[in-house]
């Protein structure tokens, strides 16, 4: 177990460097005046020219990623023509536009972020593979028909079109709940649950359709393999079959999109977050890009990237939790 955890960690660790190395190309290696583009339309030549000492554009290619890698793990000092910022590892670089650290800004949006992913996903899985698990179990039955239109209707259905019919129907109508204004955990735990149930639910019942149809599809496959037959030739309870057997096996691919949806919400949440008034990585990602902050669009998708790396990392780990023989792979 230990030289599976140390080859996955190894491979993740890899993974993010082709990340980085492909991040970087793209942005400050592409045609154009980078310095320019970075600093913004209004700055003068003065500026432009500091933000092209600050980027080192007159070194080599391979040399600026080495500093801005350097930067990452231990920091670096930016000139700002009457004095020097630090700026503390990871360093992701500086915003040109608010003249604020990007690993400051990302750390300030991520808490928000981070809430409503991991609400979701709690949500998601609940909802997505029961509802997978009770139409395989019912194959053939009413209850499958009924809940295969549902999960269709809801994978057709754009997330702020159920965000919108929650909040007019729960909060306008029924008035159950306030309209949804994000709150800080640290602040008021209570609140900061209940302005983001609906948050929660959008995006749960969206994903939960997927995860219900793969869930389905899964567990169908599993129970016509020969040793669920085995078991029910053995007598072995439907229950106890489904439970304990069938859904262990059939819950590899639930891992693997489960990751990929949990990384890729660190910056692809933007109709959410901007729905409901979320201040999270992904409305910044979008006013960045609006304004075009080179540091903090990089920053972001860089973020973005190690989210999808490390979800991908733990599912490995699930794997060989669910399945011993994954270890030996």
């Amino acid at each position: 177990m230990t030289g599976f955890l140390l080859r996955r960690a190894i491979g993740a660790a890899v993974t993010l460097l082709a990340i980085s190395v492909i991040i970087y190309v793209v942005f400050y290696a592409a045609p154009g005046n980078v310095a320019q583009i970075s600093c913004g339309p209004r700055c003068s030549p003065a500026q432009v020219q500091q933000v092209a000492d600050q980027l080192r554009l007159d070194d080599p290619l391979y040399l600026r990623y080495w500093h801005f890698l350097q930067g990452i793990f231990v920091g670096q000092d930016f000139s700002t023509g009457t004095a020097v910022q630090h700026c503390d590892a990871p360093c992701l670089g500086f915003s040109y536009q608010t003249d604020q650290q990007v690993t400051q800004l990302i750390l300030t949006k991520l808490p928000a972020t981070a809430s409503l992913a991991l609400g979701a996903m709690v949500l998601w899985l609940i909802l997505g593979v029961g509802t997978g698990v009770l139409s395989a179990w019912r194959r053939g039955r009413p209850t499958e028909r009924i809940l295969t239109a549902i999960t269709l209707a809801g994978t057709a259905t754009p997330v702020f079109v159920i965000g919108l019919l929650l909040m007019i129907v729960v909060c306008g109508q029924l008035q159950w709940l306030p309209f949804p204004q994000y709150v800080p955990f640290t602040d008021d735990p209570e609140q900061w649950a209940w302005n983001l149930l609906l948050p929660w639910l959008s995006l749960a019942l969206i994903e939960a359709a997927k995860y219900a149809r793969l869930t389905r599809a899964s567990m169908l496959e599993t129970l016509a393999e020969d040793h669920v037959r085995t078991f029910r030739a053995y007598g072995v309870g439907e229950r106890s079959i489904i439970g304990r057997h069938a859904l262990r096996g059939a819950v590899a691919p639930v891992i693997a999109l489960n990751a990929n949806d949990f990384g890729s919400m660190f910056g692809g949440a933007v109709l959410s977050e901007t729905l409901f008034g979320i201040p999270g990585l992904g409305r910044e990602l979008v006013h960045a890009v609006n304004v075009v902050d080179l540091p903090v669009v990089v920053g972001m998708v860089l973020v973005t990237g190690f989210f999808v790396v490390l979800a991908n990392a733990v599912a490995d780990v699930l794997y060989a939790v669910a399945d011993r023989r994954v270890v030996l792979s």
